[in-house]
């Protein structure tokens, strides 16, 4: 089950020691499972902004983004919880060399603490939750059965100032995951 409780959960960590932050992350917490028994993948690229990224990321087209992509499994399993793309501006993760190199991956205190090391503080998470028929690719990736849809999630991080400084695409197997949405009144 994804919670929309993760958020808070994350960002009151972004400025706790290092041995907190690295005993769990939001997986281990969602999934029950603890580190030992997740195999985790970090790739990272740099990309040119599409017009789509470019939009969502308040940048010019063409603008260089760091591409992280994250796969998750259980230890001994073929395939990932979920895959998901975060695309960062890169001249903003480049202000720390470390949030450049995918073998420091993963990061204890997770992208919030990532930026919170170049100065910016994560004030807003939007999340948009759509369903549809996976890809060819999709399917055999998170290995679906036939006719089993996906669940995508855009994710926007907004930091103090208003300003897009992350946005991922996460996709889930929709025959395993549930999105609970909680709205603290």
């Amino acid at each position: 089950m994804r919670s929309t409780l993760r958020h808070r959960w994350e960002k009151e960590r972004t400025h706790a020691d290092l041995r907190e932050r690295r005993s769990t992350g939001a997986t281990e917490r969602e999934t029950g499972l603890p580190t030992g028994r997740l195999a985790f993948r970090a790739v990272y690229d740099r990309v040119e902004a599409s017009a789509d990224l470019a939009a969502a990321l308040g940048v010019e087209t063409g603008t260089a983004l760091l591409r992280r992509t994250y796969r998750t499994r259980p230890a001994g399993e073929d395939t990932p919880l979920n895959v998901c793309r975060s695309y960062l501006p890169y001249a903003l993760a480049a202000r720390n060399p470390e949030l450049l190199d995918a073998s420091k991956e993963p990061w204890p205190g997770g992208t919030m603490h990532q930026l919170s090391t170049v100065g910016v503080e994560v004030e807003r998470v939007e999340e948009v939750v759509t369903a549809r028929p996976p890809t060819g690719a999709e399917a055999r990736e998170l290995g679906l059965a036939p006719g089993v849809p996906v669940m995508e999630i855009r994710k926007t991080l907004h930091d103090v100032g208003g300003q897009v400084v992350e946005v991922a695409d996460i996709l889930l197997p929709g025959d395993r995951y549930a999105v609970r949405c909680v709205t603290r009144l």
